[in-house]
């Protein structure tokens, strides 16, 4: 039996993916966490199998969170399922050490292989993301500006050209709005733009908005 954690935000996806798992008959949900630091507790007190965690928590996104379980423990597969498409996080999800990565858009039966595989030691990803990931390890590739940003610096990027405002991203974030200005100036830095107009307009180029 695969032991597994749920960590999402939202109570009726964690309950339909329980109830998902329920009817396979070899995972079986052990625990179900809501924000970043709660799942952090449980996954420090419980004998598991994999997470499966989403990037979108409150308290500490799932990137961090990720992060996090790497440096305690390593060993323990993450499956990323996230609302995101796989352009704008997955990439910078494997970087991290994630097992795997989907999007909430796919079919039950691929999320149940996906937590088989990824608890059995291997990796997860979709045709599409393997593609991605293979033009990423050509030497001559740079690749797109926004995959140069950190987990908390990509999360108020997407923010700020989401129109959501420095005082609003703070409150979010439960970080102070100098902080998000510090945040926003590397940014820029980064992807070496000047406005939040010229962010908006990357994030159009690139379908980055939500």
């Amino acid at each position: 039996m695969i032991r597994v954690l749920i960590a999402d935000d939202h109570t009726i996806f964690r309950q339909g993916l329980a109830r998902l798992f329920d009817d396979t008959q070899c995972i079986t949900v052990v625990d179900e966490a809501s924000t970043g630091p709660e799942a952090m507790k449980k996954i420090r007190g419980l004998e598991l199998d994999a997470v499966i965690l989403d990037i979108n928590l409150p308290r500490k996104n799932g990137l961090e969170v990720l992060q996090q379980i790497k440096t305690e423990k390593p060993d323990l597969p993450v499956l990323m399922l996230s609302m995101y498409p796989e352009e704008q996080y997955a990439i910078q999800a494997l970087k991290a050490g994630a097992a795997g990565y989907l999007t909430k858009g796919h079919k039950s039966d691929e999320v149940i292989a996906a937590i088989r595989k990824v608890a059995a030691g291997g990796r997860y990803i979709t045709p599409l993301l393997a593609e991605k990931l293979l033009v990423n390890m050509d030497d001559d590739y740079a690749g797109p500006a926004h995959q140069s940003l950190s987990a908390r610096e990509y999360e108020i990027f997407s923010q700020i050209v989401n129109g959501k405002s420095l005082t609003e991203i703070g409150e979010q974030l439960s970080i102070s709005i100098s902080t998000v200005s510090t945040y926003r100036r590397r940014i820029l830095e980064k992807m070496h733009l000047e406005t939040n107009a010229d962010l908006i307009r990357y994030a159009v180029t690139n379908r980055l908005r939500d």
